[in-house]
């Protein structure tokens, strides 16, 4: 077993960094999807009536 994994260990590595950027990833657009509107299904914010409202609430300020 410890031979397997020192032979293994770099491989090993780049697996667990790819599985924690994946993670940060998928955290990152259910943070997103959160931002959106109730007038379009998973928009993300992206959509004209989250552009609008951004807008004004900048001016608002």
């Amino acid at each position: 077993m410890i031979l397997w994994l020192s032979m293994n260990g770099s491989t090993i590595i780049i697996t667990l960094i790819l599985m924690f950027l994946v993670y940060l990833a998928g955290k990152k657009l259910i943070k997103q999807k959160g931002r959106g509107c109730e007038n379009c299904a998973g928009c993300s914010g992206c959509c004209f009536h989250c552009f609008d409202d951004q807008e004004r609430e900048k001016q608002e300020q």
